[in-house]
């Protein structure tokens, strides 16, 4: 398992808005395009019913936002809430992460969907419903003009128009992005910590260890 992601620190982009609400899993990632057993190849069936006029030809969709220039390039997703609703699969992450995105804003998100996202480098930022709609409205006016700013260590997500706004995140899903950790890989942290707690219950409950 890997236990150094890319980190996270400042993000500057274009941001490319779906707003809908309840997008679930299988929405990000129907179920027919996870045919593999890694993380790999999962992007090109990311958003496929929505992306593709023909799925199985790969047929583009003009109108689908991820088709247009400069969204292509989005590393910030916008979106309505309750995003990444529905089962809990890990592959809607991995598809996104594949894509190149970075961050989701949105004003809720399915808990396990957010969860997923910290643990594979994506930052999942909940703002108010208003202030998203109004960066969607930015960014599609805007295009390659409107670049928004993501700044995880000071909590902040900064618009085109140079309105700042503040969110909330857990101080341990702080740290792993900041770091670039999973899970695993904070623990590691501790290591020197956990191999002494090992010896010194060894040595006091020898019997454990046979």
């Amino acid at each position: 398992m890997t236990l150094r992601m890319q980190k996270f620190k400042t993000l500057s982009s274009v941001a490319a808005p779906i707003m809908r609400v309840n997008i679930d899993t299988d929405a990000i990632i129907p179920s027919r395009e996870m045919k593999g057993v890694t993380k790999d190849g999962l992007s090109v069936g990311m958003f496929a019913n929505w992306r593709y006029t023909d799925v199985d030809a790969r047929v583009e969709n003009p109108d689908f936002i991820l088709n247009k220039i400069p969204f292509r390039d989005a590393e910030i997703l916008l979106s309505g809430e309750n995003f990444g609703c529905g089962s809990s699969r890990e592959h809607a992450v991995w598809a996104l992460k594949e894509w190149g995105m970075r961050c989701v804003i949105a004003p809720s998100f399915g808990t396990i969907f957010y969860g997923n996202c910290v643990r594979n480098g994506i930052l999942p930022v909940a703002l108010q419903e208003a202030v998203v709609k109004a960066f969607a409205e930015s960014a599609e006016t805007g295009a390659e003009t409107a670049v928004f700013v993501v700044d995880l260590p000071s909590q902040t997500v900064t618009g085109p128009d140079g309105d700042t706004h503040g969110f909330d995140i857990a101080p341990a899903d702080k740290e792993m992005l900041v770091q670039g950790l999973d899970p695993i890989g904070l623990t590691l942290k501790r290591d020197d910590e956990i191999i002494a707690f090992r010896e010194k219950d060894k040595a006091e409950r020898p019997w454990v260890y046979l």
